[in-house]
């Protein structure tokens, strides 16, 4: 079963940069579908961006040209770069992995907390 553990959160001011890391453990991540995810206080979970094993992305309006987000299949591990950073990009972002070996997953992690001040 994969396990996914993210890094990288803190508080930064507006208009910095944050890169964030999900590392995997359990499973080998290569073939999965990977997303990050946020959730603001008092809102519903929402998708920032999510890449497919064949390295095609996608990202919510409200991040594209600012998020991007990677993988190093060789570290099983996948990142989001968060560039130009907003006071309501504030949430707990959280990694995801949907594969199906060797048997299908939906995999979350802990999930790490960005605060942007104005």
């Amino acid at each position: 079963q994969v396990q996914l553990v993210e890094s990288g959160g803190g508080l930064v001011q507006a208009g910095g940069s944050l890169k964030l890391s999900c590392a995997a453990s359990g499973s080998f991540i290569t073939f999965a579908t990977m997303a990050w995810f946020r959730q603001a206080p008092g809102k519903q979970r929402e998708l920032v961006a999510t890449m497919g094993h064949g390295g095609n992305t996608n990202y919510a309006d409200y991040v594209k040209g600012r998020f991007t987000i990677s993988r190093d299949n060789a570290l099983n591990t996948v990142y989001l770069q968060m560039n130009s950073l907003k006071p309501e990009d504030t949430a707990v972002y959280y990694c995801n992995a949907q594969g199906v070996w060797p048997s299908p997953y939906d995999a979350w992690g802990q999930g790490t907390q960005v605060t942007v001040s104005s």
